[in-house]
């Protein structure tokens, strides 16, 4: 058998058949583009997501594969949010978790709430992203449109919904919300009370990898697959992601390598200590059953795109690819301090005003010497969040890496040394969408469990061990990596 599984982000959707045995036997991708109608706002039509998964599903339906699709798992970003009407259809456009509108809702909340007591009941500091700031923001600002909503619904639970089956979201997603509690597992009334809302116009919270439903005639049509085909509730991308890098067991750390960088480290407990709070570790359950997982994260890749966007804009000048700049990189440290903070920093601070600074600039400083000192940045922004976790509390060895950053071997060596950890890169770069197959695998019975399914479905391309005398090399650059950030980066608390 093989599975549909979907990842939907915030600006593109991926869609993946895949083998019980891991392979990805055909994959589709579609962009989309938020709009924002105001400075701070980040909107979708909401029906978007359901257009676009229908055209990615319908699409690889007429791909011969070898194995028939016999269940279908859809997986998101968090934080996003859609009002639905009593009909089940979207009553305005969804606010994204980009959008930053709520800002003095946020803060209003932790006034009322208090920093830690909200921290310790959520697992996540006040940040007007989450949905529980921008219900507040709709009631104050949109109040018809408010008063006529009857869910408030993620990206996921609006899928579901639409066709045809309960609206559930899982755990993590739930958690995204900043209105769960992540000790109990069940929404915190005492913060919907703020908003004035019943938890039953937000979904019902489920275990990752619970059956949904199964798609009748109709919606089966719509996708593409049999009738009577099982959906699968998924998760949060991070956590579903962290699931098809094989890290399912309680010290095992995922690395997620993109446009920001996140490390996604299980564990058997929450970590609701003062020094994940001072760092805004975000702490909330997993994927697997009786698990949680801790996460920080912080612009990376983005940092890449600059620079080749920079070097593009001259047709002469620029380049089709990094590799010419990876070969062309010198061999010794480059003394160049580049932070990657060009949309301000995330862990341990979240400063939202931190800017991205390059120092030490000479004359002979060229292209390659840029592109080597962005990536000794980010290999120090690294090692700063992984120590940060260990800190509080949240011990791990090494870590399971996928993403663009894994295309760049000196980037790789370069995380290694800093953090002082092994990096194993995944066979499969679709990590959240093997995710999915891997909980719909277990879901409905072709591997006995999460163990037994990773081992089947997950494998691994190639190991990166840290190299000591490389980390001693760079010890002076990485301590003054560490002032310049002291001066350039604030507490935002």
């Amino acid at each position: 058998m093989s599975i549909l599984s979907i990842d939907v982000g915030s600006s593109r959707c991926k869609a993946a058949i895949c083998s019980s045995t891991g392979e990805m036997l055909a994959v589709r991708t579609a962009a989309y583009a938020p709009h924002s109608v105001k400075p701070g706002f980040a909107e979708l039509y909401a029906d978007t997501f359901l257009n676009v998964v229908i055209g990615l599903a319908r699409e690889l339906s007429c791909i011969p594969v070898s194995e028939p699709v016999q269940a279908v798992c859809f997986s998101s970003h968090g934080e996003t949010m859609i009002p639905v009407s009593a009909t089940g259809h979207a009553l305005d456009a969804a606010i994204l978790n980009m959008d930053v509108r709520a800002a003095a809702e946020a803060a209003w909340i932790e006034d009322e709430i208090g920093r830690k007591p909200l921290f310790s009941l959520t697992g996540h500091i006040s940040h007007p992203m989450y949905p529980l700031p921008k219900l507040l923001w709709l009631r104050a600002f949109k109040p018809e449109m408010f008063s006529g909503a009857r869910k408030f619904l993620s990206v996921t639970s609006y899928l579901l919904l639409r066709l045809g089956l309960p609206p559930l979201v899982d755990y993590s997603h739930a958690s995204r919300f900043m209105a769960f509690d992540v000790n109990r597992l069940i929404w915190a009334t005492d913060l919907l009370d703020l908003v004035r809302i019943s938890p039953e116009f937000l979904p019902v919270p489920v275990q990752a990898g619970t059956v949904a439903g199964k798609l009748d005639s109709s919606t089966a049509a719509m996708l593409g697959v049999a009738v009577g085909t099982p959906v699968i509730v998924g998760g949060h991308d991070q956590v579903i992601g962290a699931v098809g890098l094989g890290v399912i067991e309680a010290g095992r750390a995922a690395g997620s390598l993109g446009t920001y960088e996140c490390i996604t480290v299980a564990s058997n407990r929450l970590l609701l200590n003062d020094a994940a709070l001072n760092s805004s570790i975000n702490s909330y359950p997993g994927a697997v059953p009786g698990q949680f997982v801790s996460i920080a994260y912080f612009p990376s890749g983005i940092m890449v795109q600059w620079l080749e966007n920079l070097l593009n804009q001259s047709q002469n000048n620029g380049i089709d690819n990094f590799a010419e700049l990876e070969s062309a990189a010198p061999e010794f440290p480059t003394g160049l301090l580049i932070t990657p903070h060009l949309i301000g920093s995330c862990n341990p601070e979240f400063d939202a005003q931190a800017r991205g600074a390059i120092i030490g600039l000479t004359l002979d400083a060229s292209r390659a010497h840029l592109y080597k000192g962005i990536l000794e940045g980010i290999a120090a922004e690294l090692s700063i969040i992984t120590e940060s976790m260990e800190r509080a509390g949240s011990l791990f060895g090494d870590i399971n890496v996928f993403g663009g950053g894994t295309r760049s071997l000196l980037g790789l060596r370069l995380r290694a040394a800093f953090t002082r950890k092994r990096l194993h890169v995944m066979s499969s770069q679709e990590a959240v969408c093997l995710g999915g197959a891997v909980l719909a695998s277990v879901a409905v019975g072709v591997h006995r469990d999460l163990k037994s399914a990773v081992q089947a479905m997950v494998r691994e391309q190639k190991c990166i061990s840290d190299e000591p005398l490389l980390a001693e090399q760079y010890s002076p650059q990485i301590e003054s990596y560490r002032q310049l950030r002291t001066v350039l980066v604030h507490r935002n608390n």
